[in-house]
């Protein structure tokens, strides 16, 4: 399988979309300050994920979050996520 996620920081207020074929794996790396992005934001927090067959489904979807358009797209997906992020148990990558 391979993976498009996406980590929120509620502080910063910003998106981090990634792509991965190890999800679990890479979650760890940004949870470790392994991921130069991720280690400067504050508590970041898997608030996304879409499985695909094809490397290079999961990819376009990747570019696609990246647009002005699919950052759009993306708040109209995850808006509840974001307002209560920090109500829920999300856990912190």
């Amino acid at each position: 399988m391979h993976y498009t996620y996406v980590l929120w920081s509620g502080k910063s207020q910003r998106f981090y979309i990634g792509y991965t074929s190890d999800l679990k794996r890479r979650l760890a790396e940004h949870k470790n300050g392994k991921g130069y992005s991720t280690s400067r934001m504050d508590s970041p927090r898997i608030i996304f994920f879409e499985g695909f067959v094809s490397k290079e489904d999961a990819l376009r979807r990747e570019a696609y979050f990246k647009t002005s358009k699919g950052k759009k797209s993306l708040r109209l997906i995850v808006r509840g996520s974001i307002n209560t992020i920090d109500d829920c148990n999300v856990p912190i990558v």
